[in-house]
């Protein structure tokens, strides 16, 4: 599932070539998750001003309203000059002055939405109770070290949830984890202010070094220039059950936290 590594590489592979384009023509192909909430000739003749993301909605700032768009679970953007002949996946195409958007989502998980802006009530619905962004100012240690006193779930489930940091996907936890020294189970609430500094401070690290690896490529994902990500390559412990840990040797563990796989290492992350 892209996760926001992976959706803040699409939008940095993406913002700068279509920035001021005007929207030719909009189509849907099959359902995606949300109705469009326009007809897509309602789009025809609108100029792209920016690409913004939140959490892991990216947001195209039109010169009128904005579009939410939202890879799902096995999503990805390609933006190109020309586009091949459209396949049985690829379900919304924005073609512009500057080139062809489309998404192409094989499970359709994934949504384009239309609103007019960021306090409507569909906007507010998605985005309204999303956490802090982890790779700006906006995340707050103070704010963290708060959140997690008030939250009594193990901490890997907290940094799942999205409303207290957004953006810390299943892969992501479980490095984060590891680099903090944190065992996935320890409640939330149990963490010293010292241990939460380490999670703040490895939160930002884990994610800034997988969007500069291009993200983690795992099925389908790729960025709008059609590129891999490479962070899998490189990861501590998500995927390596049995493996030596690279750092005391202990073989990794897994176990299952509300229906995902959590990867730790028994010695190096304390309870």
């Amino acid at each position: 599932m892209p996760e926001l590594p992976e959706v803040e590489v699409t939008r940095l592979s993406l913002a700068d070539r279509i920035a001021d384009a005007r929207i030719v023509s909009a189509r849907l192909g099959k359902p995606l998750r949300w109705p469009l909430g326009v007809e897509p000739s309602a789009l025809e003749g609108r100029v792209v001003q920016g690409v913004r993301r939140r959490g892991k909605y990216l947001l195209l700032d039109l010169d009128q309203g904005l579009l939410l768009v939202h890879l799902g679970m096995s999503g990805s953007l390609n933006f190109a000059p020309t586009q091949a002949p459209v396949g049985p996946h690829d379900h919304f195409e924005l073609v512009t002055s500057r080139g062809t958007l489309r998404l192409r989502d094989p499970r359709r998980f994934g949504a384009v939405v239309w609103v007019a802006g960021e306090d409507t009530v569909q906007a507010v619905r998605l985005l309204g109770r999303l956490g802090m962004e982890p790779l700006g100012e906006a995340f707050d240690l103070a704010a963290f070290q708060r959140g997690l006193r008030r939250r009594s779930g193990a901490i890997k489930s907290v940094l799942l949830a999205g409303d207290l940091v957004v953006g810390v996907g299943n892969i992501y936890a479980s490095e984060v984890l590891f680099l903090a020294g944190i065992r996935p189970t320890t409640r939330a609430s149990r963490l010293s202010a010292a241990r939460a500094e380490r999670l703040h401070a490895a939160i930002r690290e884990v994610l800034a070094r997988a969007v500069s690896q291009g993200g983690s490529t795992l099925r389908d994902f790729s960025s709008a220039h059609g590129e891999a990500g490479h962070f899998q390559l490189e990861a501590k412990v998500y995927g390596r059950e049995g493996l030596p840990c690279r750092v005391c040797g202990t073989p990794i563990r897994s176990l299952r936290q509300g229906q995902r796989s959590t990867y730790y290492c028994p010695r190096c992350q304390r309870p």
